[in-house]
């Protein structure tokens, strides 16, 4: 489902397309995240997406006009993932509410993976 909203003036309809590539744009922005993973089901891989693909990553849902998102990730060696990631959750959150409108009900972030800088 689409996120609605209306007024007096008409409606507006908002893709889950265009709120997931809000929020992986932001998401890449965060310290501590190295980017968006795509994870291989038969195989359960986690692939690193690049810049133009950061949407295959992340689900997002629109019921009753809030919005539920779930974002795979990878992270960067020695962070603090609980840190980072509740970074990532009030950025993404707060984001997705100054853009669209809507009430964000959920962020589920799943790391998928740990990258090694040598």
């Amino acid at each position: 489902m689409t996120g609605i909203m209306g007024n007096e003036l008409g409606e507006i309809t908002i893709e889950n397309e265009v709120l997931a590539k809000v929020a992986g744009l932001k998401a890449v922005e965060c310290y501590g995240i190295v980017g968006m993973a795509m994870v291989n089901v038969t195989g359960g891989i986690a692939k690193l997406l690049k810049r133009e693909s950061l949407t295959k990553g992340i689900l997002v849902r629109v019921e009753e006009n809030a919005i539920s998102i779930d974002l795979h990730v990878i992270v960067e060696y020695g962070v603090n993932i609980r840190a980072v990631t509740d970074n990532l959750i009030s950025t993404v959150r707060y984001e997705l509410e100054t853009f669209s409108g809507l009430k964000v009900a959920a962020v589920d972030v799943f790391v998928e993976g740990v990258r090694v800088d040598e």
